[in-house]
């Protein structure tokens, strides 16, 4: 017997704080965790494929990191970020449309851990915070434990509805809106450039920030890059622009930053010394060394042409696995597509009779921050192979017949 199974004695435990009952956890860990079975084929999770990881360039950059500069490598580091890493950083923002310093940048544990840090920064319990309608759901989770009053906008398939937006901005008084406008978690929809402008001009006229999330932008399969909201000249000191390498680099470095006004940046930094201190200093040293001896952008091409014949293999696939009457989209990139079953269809009481078939998906219910559409569902096309992702498409056909 564990000290945890253990009768107790003496006095109750003090209770657990409010906020982790209101919130609580991740239905898509949850899944991913009933999940973990080798056999089941799991179109759950947001998992890059870890066949395509450059573990070898990025053992190399390791290996050269803690040969040539070990007592760094090894050290405590200033919160902001190692500033080999932060100048890599600007300069491939930069290149990118939005002019960048490295000072502009604080480097994060994984763009998560910028999202919790925006919310201690900004935050107080009560404050309105808009989103979109479904929403990634770990920033959800985020702004429930800063206590935040959480309003969905309205949109369509192009994304948020800016004479809405502007609406809610008028009656709510938010302090913020957190979007992920390309390639969106769930739903893998992207917004077109006159959605963003309008997002940036309502941002100066009513006095919101912005908080931009963009961690799988540079997957992009087809189609011309739109820009960063944070691009816009009316954005430009309203905007928080969020990024990562956990989908173009690897996950397990927990490697994003984010760029920001100073006052608020500096605030975050505040934020992140109370955190961790300051994102591992090693893992940041062989993220700037593989971007300085690798082309980080030939490596994303070539994960990106893998991703886009698994996305093609499950287009070609869903008709026969969903019911009739389903309809989905064709994301341009990214890792996700959105599925919306016929009416009467509820995902989330189907799951279980699904995995039964060694197969999963997510319900769509979780990602709502208002009343769910039921009938919806998540699934992930980039984990799986193409032969794999047509046995798993079988099973889901036979799991929701």
């Amino acid at each position: 017997m564990t000290s945890s199974d253990s009768t107790p004695s003496g006095p109750p435990q003090p209770a657990l704080a409010a906020r982790v009952a209101s919130v609580g956890g991740s239905p898509v860990r949850d899944i991913l965790a009933v999940t973990a079975r080798p056999e089941v084929v799991n179109f759950a999770g947001g998992l890059p494929a870890p066949e395509l990881f450059d573990s070898e360039g990025v053992a190399a950059a390791f290996q050269a990191v803690l040969t040539e500069a070990p007592q760094r490598a090894l050290q405590y580091a200033t919160t902001e970020g190692e500033p080999a890493l932060r100048a890599a950083l600007a300069d491939r923002t930069t290149a990118r449309g939005l002019a960048t310093g490295p000072d502009d940048l604080l480097v994060t544990t994984g763009s998560q851990q910028a999202l919790s840090l925006l919310a201690t920064a900004l935050l107080e319990p009560g404050d309105t915070v808009l989103v979109e309608n479904p929403c990634y759901l770990a920033a959800l989770q985020s702004f429930g434990f800063a206590g935040a009053r959480v309003v969905a906008v309205p949109g369509d398939e192009d994304g948020l509805d800016p004479a809405a937006l502007v609406e809610l901005v008028r009656r709510e008084r938010p302090k913020l809106l957190y979007t992920v406008p390309t390639f969106q978690n769930p739903t893998g929809r992207t917004f077109p450039a006159d959605r963003r402008a309008a997002i940036a001009g309502a941002a100066v006229r009513h006095g919101l920030w912005i908080v931009e999330d963009d961690p799988y932008g540079e997957l992009r399969f087809e189609g011309e890059r739109v820009p960063w909201i944070a691009s816009y000249e009316d954005a430009y000191d309203r905007a928080v622009l969020l990024g990562s390498f956990s989908k173009v680099m690897a996950p397990g470095l927990r490697l994003g930053w984010l760029r920001a006004p100073a006052a608020l940046r500096r605030a975050c930094a505040i934020a992140k010394q109370a955190a961790d201190l300051h994102t591992p200093t090693v893992n940041q040293l062989a993220a700037a060394r593989y971007l300085a001896d690798r082309d980080l952008d030939a490596h994303v091409a070539r994960v990106a042409a893998v991703y886009r014949d698994r996305r093609d293999t499950m287009l070609a696939g869903l008709a026969d696995a969903l019911p009739e009457g389903s309809v989905w989209n064709r994301p341009a990139g990214g890792m996700f597509l959105w599925a919306r079953l016929p009416e009467g269809y509820d995902t989330t009481a189907l799951l279980p009779r699904v995995v039964e078939h060694d197969v999963a998906y997510v319900p769509g219910a979780p990602f709502y921050a208002d009343a769910p559409d039921r009938s919806t569902l998540r699934l992930c096309f980039v984990t799986h192979t193409p032969v794999e992702i047509e046995e798993g498409l079988r099973r889901l056909g036979k799991g929701l017949a």
